[in-house]
């Protein structure tokens, strides 16, 4: 059984992910070392230590049940993640201008974050009887109204990222779900038509947030700053790099949330082309693996979320990196394995080792 257990493991999506949190815990330590100075001046880079080992403490010891339970506490999980993300509005906290942490002693829980990998359960739940019955807009609607909800809660936070992420794990799971492909084409056409009316129910700064985009010298130290100073340290990283700990942008507080939404800045600047590329390597290992799994997997349940989590994971990666590199918009999507955050941290660590429970017991492995 031992034997067995070993030869199912995927260990390159294991030697990846844990390639990814290395990364993550040196750069942290680099973007933050300064701005902490004493005793102190590691405290993120050993607080995200911590609860990385406490989280994968936790995903081994789940890897002691069989993933297909999940499937019988998708209802309730639901449940629970609306009255979770009610809870925010009540008593949750501001920052930034968003309402989206609750406050457990010392530490700030961001309820939205574990409302990803939640609502890919529940998701994956309700499709499980669906799969190949999708073909219309009355089969359609009682889905969109299902992920609606936690949708609109998500958005009122305001968390415009986090809604699209949802938006991204349910078209995912929809084409597993053998969705009529004309039905899902006339999504996209009515979503792009609808665009231009979302203008209008935007705030402010996420009108701004677009106009930066097209050119971020209309409020250069304003809205525009983010994206101006992570350009200029991603690109004067050139090949090899400024080295750790000598980005000027990042040492010298040039480049705001430089441990967190924009942390791919900081590899760019201080380890250049070469350690961008090693960086992608290990996401594009993490997700061709998610999609392995997702092909191999023994039953409906596990396919379907597979593939959620490959789609949110891939959604992060290609939405955060575009926005450092100006070729998408500002949002507040974090880096998988890589931004400092217990919450993403969380989710992330939980969503690999779902894959890797799938993967081990994909032939029913018994335990």
């Amino acid at each position: 059984m031992t034997k067995r257990f070993f030869r199912r493991t995927d260990f390159l999506l294991i030697a990846a992910t844990a390639g990814i949190l290395i990364m993550s815990l040196v750069i942290i330590g680099s973007a933050t070392h300064i701005n902490t100075p004493g005793q102190e001046r590691y405290w993120y880079v050993q607080r995200q230590g911590i609860f990385a080992l406490v989280n994968i403490a936790f995903a081994a010891f789940l890897m002691n049940f069989d993933y297909k339970m999940l499937q019988g506490y998708g209802n309730k999980l639901y449940i629970f993640n609306i009255i979770l993300l009610l809870a925010v509005m009540i008593f949750g906290h501001s920052a930034l201008g968003a309402q989206r942490w609750i406050m457990i002693g010392p530490i700030s829980i961001q309820p939205s974050e574990f409302s990803k990998i939640i609502m890919i359960v529940s998701l994956a739940t309700m499709l499980n009887d669906r799969v190949g019955k999708i073909n219309n807009l009355h089969d359609l609607a009682p889905i969109v109204l299902y992920v609606g909800v936690p949708f609109l809660l998500v958005l009122k936070q305001p968390d415009l990222g986090t809604s699209l992420v949802f938006m991204a794990i349910t078209l995912g799971m929809l084409f597993v779900s053998g969705i009529n492909l004309k039905l899902l084409g006339g999504l996209f056409v009515a979503g792009a038509a609808s665009t231009p009316l979302l203008w209008h129910f935007m705030k402010d700064y996420q009108k701004m947030r677009i106009m930066v985009f097209m050119d971020p010298n209309v409020d250069p130290l304003g809205s525009g700053y983010h994206i101006i100073q992570s350009k200029i340290a991603i690109g004067s990283g050139m090949l090899f790099g400024k080295g750790l700990f000598q980005g000027t942008q990042s040492q010298l507080n040039f480049l705001p949330e430089n441990h967190t939404d924009f942390i791919f800045a900081v590899v760019g600047e201080e380890l250049g082309f070469v350690g961008v590329a090693f960086l992608l390597l290990l996401y594009l290992v993490v997700l061709w693996r998610g999609v392995c799994i997702a092909r191999d997997a023994g039953d409906t349940f596990g396919r379907l979320l597979a593939v959620g989590i490959t789609s949110m994971l891939a959604f992060h990666v290609l939405v955060n990196v575009g926005m450092t590199m100006g070729i998408m918009p500002v949002t507040g999507i974090p880096l998988p394995l890589m931004s400092y955050g217990v919450s993403s941290l969380t989710t992330n660590i939980l969503s690999v080792a779902i894959l890797l429970n799938i993967q081990l017991r994909k032939q029913k492995l018994l335990f």
